[in-house]
């Protein structure tokens, strides 16, 4: 695929979640699933994650908000890397997860932060 949103999508994940990771998604991806990655590269990263208005700091912070509120784990411990990569401080996912599950239910901050805090542990990131 040689569009300019892939290309700018692809730039996004790598500066997130590194070349290897973002290599292995894209030689994972199937005949049934490719389409699907594409779309995700190309819009999701490649028009909304690229377009200005907001820097990729901010974008996290949002992303771990709905994403709590949607009680999605795995989409967590995902953007949590994301998030670290793009500048915000562990101090800053735990506000942002607390913040949430204020508004969105002590269950959904639960799964929150059983995600993050695993990731963060990974990392070497857990105080």
């Amino acid at each position: 695929m040689s569009d300019d949103a892939y290309k700018a999508g692809r730039d996004i994940a790598v500066k997130m979640w590194g070349e290897e990771v973002a290599a292995a998604r894209e030689s994972r991806a199937s005949a049934f699933n490719r389409p699907f990655e594409d779309l995700v590269t190309k819009y999701c990263f490649g028009e909304v994650w690229a377009e200005e208005t907001l820097d990729p700091k901010t974008r996290s912070m949002l992303t771990l908000a709905v994403l709590t509120a949607l009680t999605k784990p795995n989409q967590i411990k995902v953007h949590v890397r994301g998030a670290i990569a793009n500048g915000v401080s562990v101090e800053e996912i735990r506000a942002v997860l607390i913040h949430s599950a204020v508004y969105s239910g002590v269950p959904s901050g639960v799964e929150a932060f059983n995600a993050a805090r695993e990731v963060l542990a990974e990392m070497g990131l857990d105080e």
